[in-house]
């Protein structure tokens, strides 16, 4: 099996070393390259070409969320995964913003790690479950029909997605990931992803993290999700 390249980039040289022993332990992982700042990272990334970045959200000099925006505009193939302290919303949002494909506390365990990193690698969201639904809702919430009404120019688009399309867009944006899609569904993964491809030809956007934002956007994630 063909190991996921995995680049670590955490300033604390105890945190960073803690859990470089932990993705060790991962089978199918290889740790290519540690970053102390978000400029090393990106020049090591340059070098390692990684599959996935796990990135500390707050590093002296460039921040994590600077060095992921820089690094998906120059390797839009690297998936990164933000780690951090704050479950708070603005932060997950500004990682999504910035193109990341995870967010994960730091007091994350190691199965909830090896699960993201697979994840993500695979071209899914993976959110803490302790921000991913509730943050969305949050967020939605305070924003309420503002933020909905920003997004009118897009509504002709929405109109035309397929009622289990629909579907899709609205578990994606609560922190689903495929399986559990199936499972509520009762359609195959493989099912589940032709649907979310199909979503992104239909909206132009290219990635999960854009489907994500999209849906907030037209308001089909509520305090309720």
């Amino acid at each position: 099996m063909e190991k996921i390249r995995v680049l670590l980039a955490e300033d604390h040289t105890l945190v960073r070393a803690a859990i470089k022993s932990l993705l060790h332990s991962f089978e199918d992982v290889e740790v290519v390259g540690e970053a102390s700042d978000g400029e090393e990272a990106l020049r090591l990334a340059a070098e390692q070409r990684p599959n996935v970045v796990l990135m500390d959200i707050a590093m002296s000099g460039m921040n994590g969320l600077q060095a992921t925006a820089q690094l998906l505009k120059e390797f839009p193939e690297v998936r990164v995964i933000i780690l951090s302290m704050h479950a708070n919303e603005v932060y997950v949002l500004q990682a999504l913003r910035a193109g990341a494909s995870g967010y994960l506390l730091k007091d994350t365990g190691p199965e909830e790690l090896e699960s993201a990193i697979r994840a993500v690698e695979k071209g899914e969201v993976h959110l803490s479950p302790s921000v991913s639904k509730y943050v969305v809702a949050d967020y939605v919430r305070r924003m309420g029909s503002a933020h909905v009404g920003s997004a009118a120019g897009e509504a002709t688009a929405l109109d035309q997605l397929t009622p289990r399309q629909r579907e899709i867009l609205h578990l994606l944006a609560t922190g689903h990931s495929t399986q559990e899609m199936a499972n509520i569904l009762f359609i195959s993964g493989k099912t589940v992803e032709t649907h979310r491809a199909q979503l992104m030809e239909r909206l132009a956007i290219h990635d999960v993290a854009g489907l994500i934002r999209y849906a907030i956007r037209m308001g089909l994630v509520t305090s309720e999700a």
